[in-house]
């Protein structure tokens, strides 16, 4: 499908926002109207720009408050209309919006309405413009699609059609079915937005929190599905009015943009293929690439370390029970497992672990995911505009494919089988054949802290290139702010990233953040068969583990009915617990290493799904603790 974005949705000068909007390879653009104020030229200027860039200006927005007024307001409305054509058309814009009107005075006349929106699109006509309608969700009497088509309809002018917005359309409890029903040469235009479901009046969610299509809560693809099946084939387009993006830089926002509209399509392509032999009236082609892959779980972490971080997390590890495994053939790089996990220490020089040291310090670089088909997988995070990663590879070494993270770190796609030793084992030289007993079995999950205002960003990372899905969000009171968590992960749970956000400057979050100079890994928890045993086993090999406050156990006790000999095991080894329906789990903190991540223990029964949320006050509170002690 044509696609195309407004300005509004960007932060940042209007030649920032087209240049970034061509580089993301958008077809078109609708000027909002204060961009076009705040610029420093005509607009004949901005249509030569748009054109040098390969841009097409689509709209210009928005003409409010236009219609259901006085008969003396409606002259002076047309003046004013008059004017903005002038600008239009030196803009090269062939379409302008026209919200319903919002004062409370307005009539409740359709009849008017109509007459007063005939007589604007045959001025429209007269200058090659046509003029599309849209009711807001907060208008005064024309706040929903089919009241808006009701004045098209009456009002009869092919100047005149209908603007069809996926936010006004679907933040209010309507029933919008009746789209499918519509007629598509009478669509104009479709604007796409997202939006979480906060309880909120539209007015103010829409102000703050509109969000692009696959981050919200809104049924943005049955909406373009009942679009398509009208007929219509003409543009889809994002308008975004969010807190955080007009903070963000413009050019991730328009490649995140981009991301989500074709994320968008391949949803309603899933849509249609459900729905198998309904009536189809849909004329465009949709996005299809291919399928999302399927994830058996993490083949390797890699760190990257510089010889002092090397010597004091492989001492870190071997504490807890990993092995060293190997040694690379011909680089700095080492191989420690335990159980499923793998984990990679790189310091070789002149090398992308390098790099990313230089920038973050000591940290997680990059993870493997073992897939059905890495290829294909590679394949898809192109086809969402992720940059593939190529790494250097001596002699009959592996070349292992990887794509960018927007923290600048990767992730490496291998074709694995369970039972097999992992392909990517044979570039290290074997020092071990016999693992020690194994307590950590595999990678539960892994838990990543991200600057403020990118946990958006990041879910629709995830949910488009790996297929992942989000979950439930989680507000978690840091003893100095706010932190929110919110997972994503796939239907068989081999796969679970939680990802971590907060605004205040101080929380063990936010410290992540600062720590890594961006987003970066701050924990990575185990699945342990015996978290008893497992807490043992790290005791006695001097794991320094996270001390947990006692009045935790009291509490615990109160709320869960947990006998004296069950609780004193608990306390006696600091291990959290939770429990809901008949699901529990049990989990336990290593110190943080260098104040930069830690790790965690978990045993999950019962179905147990979750991550321990109503714990992490107490872990973050307890990590706070310790760095006070060890200031």
């Amino acid at each position: 499908m044509r696609k195309s974005i407004a300005t509004v949705s960007l932060s940042g000068t209007l030649q920032e926002k087209l240049d970034a909007i061509a580089a993301a390879r958008f077809d078109g653009v609708e000027i909002f109207e204060n961009d076009l104020l705040f610029y420093n030229g005509s607009p004949k200027d901005v249509r030569r720009q748009c054109a040098d860039i390969g841009l097409a200006v689509d709209m210009f927005q928005p003409f409010r408050d236009f219609e259901g007024v006085s008969d003396a307001q409606f002259r002076r409305n047309l003046d004013r209309a008059e004017r903005k054509f002038d600008v239009m058309q030196e803009l090269g814009a062939p379409l302008m919006l026209v919200c319903s009107n919002v004062n409370a005075d307005a009539f409740d006349d359709v009849e008017r309405s109509a007459a007063q929106m005939f007589e604007l699109a045959e001025r429209a006509a007269r200058r090659s413009i046509r003029i599309a309608f849209e009711a807001l969700a907060w208008g005064a009497k024309i706040n929903t699609y089919d009241k808006a088509y009701a004045v098209v309809e009456k009002a009869n002018h092919p100047h005149l059609g209908l603007m069809l917005d996926s936010f006004h359309t679907l933040a209010l409890p309507f029933d919008w079915s009746g789209i499918a029903d519509l007629p598509g040469d009478r669509i104009f235009y479709v604007q796409i937005a997202d939006a979480p479901r906060l309880g909120m009046n539209p007015l103010t969610l829409s102000r703050h929190f509109r969000n692009l299509p696959g981050q919200g809560d809104l049924d943005v693809p049955g909406f373009l599905r009942a679009v398509l099946k009208t007929g219509y084939a003409g543009t889809i387009s994002l308008e975004i009015f969010n807190d955080d993006m007009r903070a963000a830089p413009p050019r991730q926002t328009a490649l995140d943009g981009m991301r989500s509209l074709l994320f968008l399509e391949e949803e309603v392509r899933q849509i249609k293929t459900r729905e198998g032999n309904a009536p189809r009236r849909s004329r465009v082609p949709l996005f299809d690439p291919p399928a999302a892959p399927k994830i058996a779980g993490f083949s390797f972490v890699e760190f990257t370390v510089d010889q002092e971080a090397d010597r004091a997390l492989s001492v870190f590890l071997e504490q807890m029970g990993f092995a060293k495994l190997g040694t690379h053939r011909t680089k700095q790089v080492t191989l420690y497992g335990q159980g499923d996990v793998r984990f990679v220490l790189n310091r070789e020089p002149d090398s992308f672990a390098h790099s990313f040291m230089l920038v973050h310090g000591p940290s997680v670089c990059a993870f493997a995911l073992k897939v059905d088909d890495a290829p294909a997988a590679i394949a898809r995070a192109e086809s969402y505009g992720c940059q593939r990663f190529e790494s250097r590879v001596g002699a009959n070494e592996k070349s292992i494919p990887a794509i960018r993270m927007p923290n600048g770190g990767l992730i490496y796609f291998t074709d694995e089988e369970a039972g097999r030793t992992a392909a990517f084992e044979s570039d290290f030289v074997v020092e071990q054949t016999a693992e020690p007993v194994s307590h950590l079995k595999h990678i539960d999950h892994i838990a990543e802290a991200l600057p403020e205002g990118q946990l958006d960003g990041w879910v629709l990372f995830y949910r488009a290139v790996l297929g992942l899905a989000p979950e439930e969000i989680f507000v978690l009171p840091d003893p100095y702010g706010l932190t929110r968590s919110k997972a994503v992960s796939n239907a068989e749970r081999s796969l679970r990233l939680p990802l971590n956000i907060s605004e205040s400057r101080n929380t063990a979050t936010a410290r992540s953040v600062t720590t890594y100079a961006g987003a970066g890994v701050h924990h990575i928890a185990f699945a342990t068969d015996d978290i008893f045993a497992t807490v043992r086993a790290l005791d006695k090999a001097g794991v320094p583990l996270l001390r947990i406050p006692a009045n935790y156990y009291d509490d615990i006790a109160a709320r869960f009915g947990i006998d004296d000999r069950f609780l004193d095991e608990l306390r006696a080894h600091n291990v959290l617990y939770d429990r809901i329906g008949e699901g529990e789990f049990f989990h336990v903190f290593t110190q943080t290493f260098d104040d930069r991540f830690f790790f965690e223990a978990c045993q999950r029964r019962g179905g147990y799904d979750q991550y321990g949320a109503a714990n992490a006050p107490v872990r973050m509170a307890a990590q706070a603790q310790a760095r006070e002690r060890d200031a």
